[in-house]
């Protein structure tokens, strides 16, 4: 049975204690088609993984989530965050460190509530799924620079982290502006191979009818919608093509299979290992 659901998990890292909201959690699905079927928000893990059990109830789902799912060191970096410094740094993407001691390790949490629920992590290895409820981790840095039908080839849009050329006064201007660009490219996935289609659902419509705001709050709802759209449809490139477009970064990891801390990122020829 082929995967006919790909859903996209901007997770919120942390899960602090009982008197701190939850932030949002960014989240989509959308079908073999590029129609979106669901996205949005949630709060916290619970409401979290309550919609993945609903947008996910015809038992075929591909979920990339981009945040940690499984982290076995006791210190330093994850050799697939390291490895995202090594084959996408000239674009001027990394990825942070996490370890057993770091502090937000809700994709950890989430990981093992879904699998509980009968969801199964797959790192990768052994190419993408072909059915049943399945679970894998992205980042949408790497899709942004390492997929050809976004335009990003020099380096990552800045679209979250503001560069020191830009003067402070000015950020929150040029950011905006910048994740209109951004969306004004995600809109011509329509014709991709696989498609996102996001003037499919009328929340996902709206990034293509509004300009991005400059309040800080505003901006991070809208960011986190984006990010989950970028997961899902990477979701589907990993479905669709497979090795071919995309590469595992830890895949050189000792575990056993299916178990191994990796990322599934969208590549370039020259952003692969031995790569020009």
């Amino acid at each position: 049975m082929e995967t006919e659901r790909f859903i996209g998990i901007d997770l919120a890292w942390a899960h602090g204690g009982t008197r701190a909201r939850p932030n949002e959690t960014g989240v989509a699905a959308v079908d073999r088609s590029g129609v979106v079927l669901e996205c949005g928000w949630t709060r916290g893990l619970e409401e979290t993984m309550s919609w993945l059990a609903r947008t996910a109830a015809d038992g075929s789902a591909l979920a990339f989530v981009d945040a940690p799912l499984v982290v076995d060191n006791p210190a330093g970096q994850r050799p697939c965050e390291r490895e995202v410094g090594q084959r996408y740094g000239r674009w001027k993407v990394s990825a942070n460190s996490t370890n057993q001691s770091s502090p937000r390790l809700a994709g950890v949490l989430l990981r093992e509530g879904l699998e509980e629920s009968g969801w199964v992590y797959d790192d990768g290895r052994g190419g993408p799924p072909t059915g049943g409820t399945v679970m894998s981790e992205c980042y949408p840095y790497t899709t942004l620079v390492g997929a050809h039908e976004l335009g990003y080839d020099q380096e990552r849009p800045t679209y979250k982290r503001r560069p020191a050329r830009v003067p402070t006064a000015q950020w929150r201007a040029v950011r905006a502006a910048e994740c209109d660009r951004l969306i004004a490219r995600m809109a011509g996935l329509a014709t991709a191979d696989p498609p996102l289609l996001l003037a499919s659902h009328p929340v996902s419509r709206r990034l293509l009818d509004e300009p991005s705001p400059q309040q800080a709050a505003d901006y991070k709802h809208r960011e986190d919608l984006i990010d989950a759209l970028l997961c899902a449809w990477t979701a589907a490139l990993w479905s669709r093509h497979g090795p071919a477009r995309c590469q595992v970064l830890g895949a050189d990891s000792p575990a056993p299979p299916g178990r191994a801390p990796t990322i599934i990122a969208p590549a370039r020829p020259e952003q692969r290992r031995g790569g020009e």
